[in-house]
């Protein structure tokens, strides 16, 4: 006999992601049948006409086709093909066969000079961060190391995970796959998304109350979906918290490069807890070539970095990285060019330069356009898009009706494909829904035009 729906694992069933949900789904028959829909429900930055980094590119086809660096013509920069062959030869045998399971060393040596660099390693920081490329794990895009660092911390089914609210439901659908319990922690809309110590304390006595065992925080900075930017107290601020608790912390960090608005940077967990001397609290950080300037979301490279990890249980983390052998190979030498970009005054660096700042203005003028579009419409309120590359409005709808509602019927009207903000946890009494900042500035426009014109009919 077939195998019967009642026969899947409740955890499966249980699961949800929101951003690849029954909305999405419907749009993708709408376009079958024809209908023109603009794709905001994700942030996929080369399906909505974001070139590629040639840097990253050329590294790609030299690494997956050596010859072409001897052929005639001089069709590639010397820096990308002396790369491409410092990259060969540490993998050892190049891009077909399997590399250790925390992935090529070469890279994750040079990985853990680009934490270095970042983190003071120009003298900008008060305690420099030292990153050890032996807790480095390389991984299939970012969202596989949440996954990992989850499968870790969830041991049985009183075991929460705190995570923001709204949030990326890549969290919520592991914490639910793995067995474990969700732990909501509100922002503050108000504040621009800030989070707030007291809403920390909060969520953290309540789930305690109820029997859970609270064993890690999550953070998203830049945010998805708010696009808030943490300054270095709010990251101090749950560093203390995460200590006094005993919590280890989880930092996605992705977006660390999409920083929009004049007077923010991005600051990481591991320079602050350097700075502050902690050396208790359990530190799991991600990044990817998936988002940033790069948008390389097909190749699915990643790294998690960890930190004050004892070696038994950093072998444990080892061993599930073997089950899978090793990430994909293609992504691990993206992740290399990404953090070894072309020095200044090498063949590529004017090119390189060149094409990130077209990218990021673009960025720039995006995030401008969307949130004082959206803000302007009556019925709406849109924090200020500081980094990442997503909005959260928030929006009036009728008694009765539902953001999925809103959503859905958005779809069918113009064509927009955004995502409601149930799908990533919001305030009760609240409706919000996900857009990015992707689409083109004339696209982008027209979307504004027609939600508003959509708003207004719909209410």
């Amino acid at each position: 006999m077939a195998m019967r729906l009642s026969e899947v694992s409740a955890a499966v069933l249980e699961t949800q992601y929101a951003v690849r949900g029954p909305i999405v789904a419907r749009a993708q028959a709408l376009e079958r049948a024809g209908k023109r829909i603009i794709y905001c429900n994700i942030g996929n930055p080369q399906a909505l006409g974001q070139k590629p980094l040639t840097w990253i590119r050329q590294g790609l086809a030299l690494g997956e086709y050596p010859v072409l660096a001897d052929l005639p013509g001089g069709s590639f920069p010397e820096d990308a093909i002396e790369n491409s062959r410092r990259f060969l030869e540490g993998s050892g045998h190049g891009l077909g066969a399997y590399s250790e399971s925390k992935g090529v060393r070469i890279v994750r040596d040079t990985v853990a000079e680009f934490i270095d660099r970042r983190d003071g390693g120009d003298g900008s920081a008060a305690v420099p961060v030292k990153a050890d490329p032996d807790s480095i794990f390389l991984t299939d895009g970012a969202s596989k190391a949440v996954q990992t660092a989850l499968r870790m911390l969830i041991a049985s089914a009183h075991d929460g995970i705190m995570i923001p609210i709204p949030q990326y439901p890549l969290y919520s659908a592991s914490i639910a796959l793995y067995g474990g319990k969700q732990v909501g922690y509100y922002l503050d809309e108000a504040e621009g998304w800030a989070l707030s110590e007291s809403m920390l304390e909060d969520a953290f006595v309540a789930a305690r109350a109820e029997g859970t065992k609270v064993k890690a925080i999550c953070v998203i900075n830049p945010g998805n979906p708010t696009g808030a930017v943490l300054d270095r107290d709010n990251i101090a601020m749950v560093i203390r918290f995460a200590s006094r608790h005993g919590l280890a912390i989880l930092a996605d960090e992705v977006y660390q490069d999409n920083i929009y608005r004049p007077g923010l940077r991005f600051v990481s967990f591991a320079r602050v807890m350097a700075e502050l001397g902690e050396t208790d609290v359990s530190l799991f950080s991600f990044h990817s070539c998936s988002k940033g300037l790069l948008g390389e979301c097909g190749q699915r490279g990643g790294y998690m970095e960890i930190r004050n990890i004892p070696v038994d249980v950093a072998a444990q983390i080892t061993k599930l990285q073997s089950v899978s052998l090793c990430a994909n190979l293609p992504g691990q030498l993206a992740l290399y060019f990404m953090v070894k970009p072309p020095r200044p005054g090498d063949p590529s660096r004017n090119l390189y330069d060149h094409e990130r700042s077209a990218i990021m203005d673009t960025l720039k003028a995006r995030a401008i356009l969307l949130a004082e579009g959206l803000s302007a419409i009556p019925g709406y309120s849109c924090a200020p898009i500081s980094g990442a590359m997503y909005a959260f409005p928030r929006i009036d709808i009728p008694a009765g009706k539902t953001d999925e509602d809103y959503c859905l019927d958005l779809l069918e009207t113009t064509g927009i494909c955004v995502v409601p903000g149930s799908g990533f946890g919001q305030k009760p009494g609240t409706a919000h829904f996900r857009t990015t900042i992707l689409p083109p500035v004339a696209d982008l426009e027209s979307v504004v035009h027609a939600i508003a014109a959509f708003h207004a009919t719909w209410r």
